[in-house]
């Protein structure tokens, strides 16, 4: 049977349609992490673009935009085509806590960035150093409140996650202190470690080796539930301080408009990646939980974040000076 003229490139159009749709991804995929090298985030990165290559058939490289605050990486991604060959892999700030602490954002990070999954989460853990008389969270309040502002709180900078957990604490426990900003989680830990700071509220897989080698004491985890790393720990829940339930995360997105077929490929890649056991176990070792949540859940978190941050930022009048 003859196919007619007018209906012979319909068909040719229309295959050329569904090959197109089911070619993703046809190119180098790039992970964009908008912070240096070595980090937290950088780390759950280059652990899943080995395993989202074999999955989808196609290079995944890593590529580092550190720079404002995470916000020149993010910004990139959030301007990249939507085709699923750009992917942001960042922790909370870009996605939450810097669209209220900068006057300008070159991003809108719930309409121009589409969250695909929280990756992993940690809980922060109260440490002090091995000679602080403190030994409870509780401790840690009396002394707050019998001498307001004068026992200092390191932090990995302004803006961070372990800056916001003291002020959430703070604002919680009706008490205050004083604010050790550091260019980084190194330094921070290095003084607390030294006594020159009095507490710091860290990522568990930050400190876990100095809590296990005697150089810091754990007070009390920030989680809803206490860590498989440090199980003897209280969360401050238990210790009576409510409302400070807090998780460092990282989270992977890409620009908003992600054809549907393509944005279920890539997810379904990127959470069999972090449930890979060889990957996973690299995580939790160290007190990381693998999240791996569905798109929907993944918004509707950031959501929720990103109100609860603005709230935090604006009650204690937070900036990234």
């Amino acid at each position: 049977m003859r196919i007619s003229k007018w209906l012979a490139p319909m068909l040719l159009a229309a295959s050329s349609l569904l090959g197109t749709a089911q070619a993703y991804p046809d190119k180098t995929i790039t992970l964009i992490v908008p912070f240096p090298p070595g980090g937290s985030t950088d780390s759950l990165a280059r652990a899943i673009a080995p395993k989202l290559q074999e999955r989808l058939g196609q290079s995944v490289v890593v590529d580092n935009k550190p720079g404002a605050t995470g916000t020149i990486g993010a910004a990139q991604v959030a301007r990249a085509p939507a085709d699923g060959h750009t992917v942001l892999v960042a922790s909370l700030g870009p996605f939450v806590i810097v669209p209220h602490l900068l006057k300008s954002v070159p991003y809108d990070a719930l309409k121009d960035l589409d969250l695909l999954s929280v990756a992993v989460q940690a809980p922060n853990v109260l440490v002090v150093p091995a000679a602080s008389p403190w030994k409870s969270a509780g401790d840690a309040v009396a002394a707050m409140k019998a001498a307001p502002n004068k026992h200092t709180f390191a932090s990995s900078g302004n803006g961070s996650s372990d800056h916001l957990t003291v002020e959430v604490f703070w604002q919680q426990t009706g008490t205050s202190g004083t604010h050790v900003p550091y260019k980084g989680g190194a330094p921070a830990i290095s003084d607390l470690l030294g006594g020159q700071v009095d507490a710091s509220f860290q990522n568990v897989n930050a400190v876990l080796q100095h809590i296990a080698s005697g150089k810091l004491r754990a007070l009390a985890v920030t989680g809803d539930k206490r860590s498989a790393v440090l199980p003897n720990v209280p969360t401050l829940a238990e210790a009576g301080i409510r409302n400070v339930n807090v998780y460092s995360w990282q989270g992977i997105a890409v620009p908003r408009g992600l054809p549907a077929d393509t944005k279920a490929k890539l997810h379904a890649a990127i959470v069999a990646a972090l449930n890979d056991p060889a990957v996973k176990s690299k995580f939790t070792d160290i007190g990381i939980e693998v999240v791996a949540n569905t798109p929907a859940q993944a918004v509707a978190f950031q959501q929720q974040e990103h109100a609860r941050w603005k709230t935090v930022i604006e009650t204690g009048k937070i900036t990234a000076d």
